[in-house]
């Protein structure tokens, strides 16, 4: 239990100091932005943010690279604007806008959850400034997906804003727990909290709900991902880095991203969804590889 409620709010405060604001495409965010060396993009989904990152940040800057994850609109400390696009084609123009700002040329993609599509939607509309890619239990088999019965009720109108009003933290922290880690002492009670607290941040979860009626899953869309991400389509390696045990987005989603990345042998790990909290020198460990490795395909 959190004793002090202040605790939640100092890991926030402790979360901001580490990053800055900026602006992209009209709207301001935040990014944790630590490293020199090839940029390493890190691209959240939901229900998260840069914070998400945390972990993984301070160790792939330690390989010489520069790690930079910043908060989708909506998300995290991220201006929420109301007429803001949040499907997954307006939140990749804001991945694009976004890494133009933070002065980006080239980089080294890393996605998570529906941060899959929609960051892998800029790769494939600028392959040429792509350098590798990491899938990290994400999804790409849109037309068979199915959100998991966590998020389900927020893609439904009046039950969504029902189930975000009434949902206490600590109900939110145990399905955290449930669904995203295998290890539930690499996350404090007052983190998960954060978790909560930065979905609804500002506009009460209005934008987060947005999102979640956002999904594009569409036969077009899977087919705009998988042409531009098929190994004979691509100059870019990819690899596959996966929380084995992830109730959200089981085998067969993992599969679904193989047979669009054309991977054969994904790094799997003893994690749950958001293996960023409990595997992060494993994650990192595997992001510095691909983008060391002397042959780039």
């Amino acid at each position: 239990m959190i004793r002090n409620v202040g605790e939640v709010e100092q890991r926030i405060a402790d979360h901001e100091a580490a990053g800055r604001r900026f602006e992209a495409g009209g709207v301001g965010s935040f990014v944790r932005d630590q490293g020199s060396g090839p940029a390493v993009v890190l691209v959240h989904g939901v229900p998260a943010s840069s914070f998400l990152y945390r972990k993984v940040i301070p160790l792939v800057a330690a390989e010489e690279l520069r790690a930079v994850a910043f908060d989708l609109p909506g998300l995290g400390l991220a201006d929420r604007p109301a007429d803001f696009d949040y499907s997954w084609t307006g939140l990749a123009r804001f991945v694009a806008d976004a890494i133009e700002a933070l002065g980006i040329e080239r980089c080294h993609l890393v996605v998570h959850d529906i941060g899959g599509p929609i960051g892998c939607e800029w790769a494939v509309r600028h392959p040429d400034r792509v350098l590798s890619l990491t899938a990290l239990n994400t999804l790409l088999d849109l037309t068979t997906f199915r959100r998991p019965w966590s998020m389900q009720p927020f893609a439904v109108k009046v039950l969504g804003e029902i189930q975000l009003r009434t949902m206490p933290r600590f109900v939110f922290s145990e399905i955290f727990y449930l669904q995203g880690v295998e290890d539930r002492s690499a996350v404090s009670r007052a983190e998960a909290y954060v978790y909560y607290e930065l979905l609804k941040r500002g506009d009460g979860g209005r934008s987060f709900l947005e999102i979640m009626r956002g999904f594009e899953l569409s036969a077009e869309k899977q087919r705009l991902l998988w042409d531009g991400l098929a190994p004979d389509a691509r100059a870019f390696p990819a690899q596959i880095v996966w929380g084995r045990n992830d109730p959200a987005l089981p085998e067969k989603r993992r599969f679904g991203v193989q047979r669009a990345l054309g991977v054969d042998d994904p790094i799997l790990l003893p994690a749950k969804h958001f293996l960023q909290e409990d595997q992060a020198p494993a994650v990192a460990a595997a992001i510095a590889a691909i983008a060391k490795r002397p042959n780039r395909r």
